[in-house]
């Protein structure tokens, strides 16, 4: 996952990862890529677009 640099660490992506696989910290967003199932719903509900899927 890509966070751009306009993620307002809201919170909204964390809160709807239906593995827990996000955490909001202070000005970062930790993602457990290795476990995703790639799902997209916290690109869905970013309210600002700052997230990205990772092309591999």
């Amino acid at each position: 996952m890509i966070v751009k640099e306009w993620c307002m660490y809201c919170g909204e992506c964390a809160g709807v990862c239906p593995r827990n696989l996000i955490q909001v910290r202070e000005l970062t967003l930790e993602f457990n890529n290795e476990e995703c199932n790639n799902c997209k719903i916290c690109i869905q509900v970013c309210p600002v677009k700052a997230l990205e899927e990772e092309v591999v």
